[in-house]
C-alpha cells in the first residue's frame, strides 16, 4: 500500500528532514507515528499526499511512484490519500452537511452522488442527527467528526490523521482514536500522527517513531516509547 524507498528530504534552507528512510505499510494497517517536534512526521504527511517530492528516493502509493505522477493526476491520488487536521479547517458559514459536501463538490461529483454519500458518512461518525447544525453550534469532538467525514466522504483507501487529537480533552480524543479504529476495520489504512502517549499506550498498534528523520523504531503491538 505505502512504500518508501531509501527516502530522503532536504528542504532549500539545508535542513534534512528524512534521512535514508526505508518503510513498508500494508494494506488496512493502523499505524502510529511518532517523534518530537522536527522529526519528520510532517514531511512524511506532506511526502504522502505529494505537496513535497524527495530529494532522492522512491514513495509509492499502490505500486505508483509519486515522482513520475502527472500534475493532471493528483487530484486522483488525493482521493485516494485523505487527511485529517488538527484544526479541523472547517467553513463557518456551511452546515455540517455543506462541509462535508463540499469536498465532493469540488472533485466534480454529481449531486445524485452528493446526496447519497453525504449522509451516510454523516451517519458513520454519529452525526447524523447534525446535518443541519453549523461548525459553531458543535462541540470540538463534534467539529473532529465532521473533519473525518470530510476526509472519508470520498472513500480514500488510505486515511492519514496528523494529530487529530491535539485540541481535544482526553475522553473526546478517546473517542475520535475508537472511530477511526471502526474505520480501519472497515478497510482503510490508517496513519496516526501523534504526540499523545497514553492514547498511543492504550492502543498497543504498530508504532513507527521518528526522531532527526530516521525511523528509530519500528514495532508492532507496541507503546509510544
Amino acid at each position: 500500500m505505502i512504500v518508501l524507498h531509501n527516502v530522503c528530504k532536504t528542504y532549500p534552507n539545508g535542513v534534512l528532514a528524512l534521512d535514508n528512510v526505508d518503510l513498508q505499510i500494508p494494506e488496512r494497517d493502523f499505524v502510529f507515528l511518532v517523534g518530537p517536534s522536527g522529526a519528520g512526521k510532517s514531511t512524511f504527511i506532506r511526502l504522502l499526499i505529494r505537496e513535497e517530492l524527495p530529494t532522492s528516493g522512491r514513495v509509492f502509493i499502490d505500486g505508483q511512484d509519486l515522482a513520475r505522477l502527472r500534475r493532471r493526476d493528483i487530484p486522483h491520488l488525493r482521493r485516494k490519500v485523505s487527511v485529517i487536521f488538527q484544526d479541523f479547517k472547517l467553513l463557518p458559514h456551511k452546515t455540517v452537511f455543506e462541509n462535508v459536501a463540499f469536498a465532493l463538490e469540488v472533485s466534480g461529483y454529481a449531486r445524485a452522488e452528493v446526496q447519497q454519500l453525504v449522509p451516510e458518512t454523516l451517519d458513520l461518525v454519529g452525526l447524523a442527527d447534525k446535518a443541519d447544525r453549523y461548525p459553531n453550534l458543535l462541540s470540538g469532538g463534534e467539529q473532529q467528526r465532521v473533519a473525518i467525514a470530510r476526509a472519508l466522504v470520498r472513500r480514500p483507501s488510505i486515511l492519514v490523521a496528523d494529530e487529530p487529537t491535539g485540541n481535544l480533552d482526553q475522553d473526546t480524543a478517546a473517542q475520535t482514536v475508537q472511530l477511526l479504529v471502526r474505520i480501519n476495520a472497515l478497510g482503510t489504512t490508517i496513519v496516526f500522527a501523534t504526540h499523545n502517549s497514553e492514547l498511543v499506550n492504550t492502543m498497543r498498534r504498530r508504532v513507527i517513531a521518528l526522531e532527526g528523520g530516521h525511523i528509530v523504531r519500528d514495532q508492532a503491538d507496541a507503546g509510544y516509547e
